[in-house]
């Protein structure tokens, strides 16, 4: 009976010494065995593996890409418009043993701090390069300030073990002090434009209004030349008809223009003339004859 105690006491100190030396690598991690706080072993391939059981120990290190979200910071471009941006990066613990000796102290959080300072680093420093103005950040070409702050933030990240996969800005916000200021300058820019367009319609108007002056002076210029050509004409035709019947009636032509003398000088009812009885202008009110 004791036997067999002992033999069922001894199975179960070997399964659990077997059991206590048996660990398992995932495949999304990587491991390392640690005794007395010196690495002795890597483990980065998936599967089973053995260590000595009390002496040493397992940690784990997550091998799939990770991600780090950054806190708000602000960035003064070279037309000294702050900006205030946060980003967020993936990256991948690619050296365990480099990384477990960067943030011994500390683990993960350690670690997470000192990406989130390189990364805050290299975004001031990219950002608040010569040449980077505040409409660069904001257009387009922001990709390419973004590749450049991964560039430089990976290479500086090399020594915590980790490699930087990508770096994105979230946002990019007007500090609030900055605001009013802004819309204020944004207005006045606006009224500047608006004053400028005005301007530019008023002169385009004038111009417009002179040329409107100026055909209409012509034209009334050609008109009156037109008339007073007309008008000559019509004159010289009168004159030589009258030429015409004085020289083939001339008896007629003068009685003609008789009649024409009395309708403009006898016109209302109180005409009054003082003229001789014997003046010529009577001749044909004397006689039928006009003689």
């Amino acid at each position: 009976m004791n036997k067999l105690l002992v033999s069922a006491i001894g199975l179960i100190v070997i399964a659990f010494l077997v059991l206590s030396s048996l660990f398992i690598v995932d495949e999304r991690e990587k491991a390392l065995v640690i005794q007395f706080g010196q690495i002795k072993a890597v483990k980065e391939d998936p599967g089973l593996a053995f260590k000595i059981p009390f002496i040493q120990s397992v940690e784990y290190y997550d091998d799939r890409i990770l991600s780090l979200e950054t806190a708000e910071t602000e960035v003064t471009p070279s037309d000294d418009r702050r900006l205030v941006v946060d980003a967020f990066a993936r990256y991948r613990i690619v050296d365990v043993v480099k990384f477990k000796r960067a943030v011994s102290t500390g683990g993960m959080r350690k670690a997470e701090v000192d990406l989130e300072g390189i990364l805050i680093d290299r975004i001031r420093a990219v950002l608040g390069a010569d040449g980077v103005t505040s409409n660069t950040i904001l257009s387009a070409e922001r990709t390419v300030l973004m590749d450049q702050i991964t560039e430089q933030a990976d290479a500086r990240a090399a020594q915590l073990g980790v490699d930087i996969l990508d770096v994105r800005l979230k946002q990019t916000n007007l500090p609030e002090q900055n605001l009013d200021a802004t819309f204020a300058r944004m207005r006045a820019e606006r009224e500047r434009e608006a004053a400028d367009e005005r301007a530019r319609g008023e002169e385009a108007a004038q111009r417009v209004r002179a040329q409107a002056d100026r055909t209409v002076v012509e034209l009334e210029s050609i008109a009156r030349r037109q008339a007073e050509i007309a008008r000559g004409e019509a004159d010289a035709e009168r004159n030589r008809t009258f030429a015409d019947a004085f020289g083939a009636d001339p008896e007629f032509f003068e009685f003609y223009r008789s009649l024409n003398a009395y309708r403009a000088g006898l016109t209302g009812d109180t005409t009054t003339m003082v003229i001789s009885p014997e003046s010529e202008f009577f001749d044909y009110l004397k006689s039928s004859t006009g003689k």
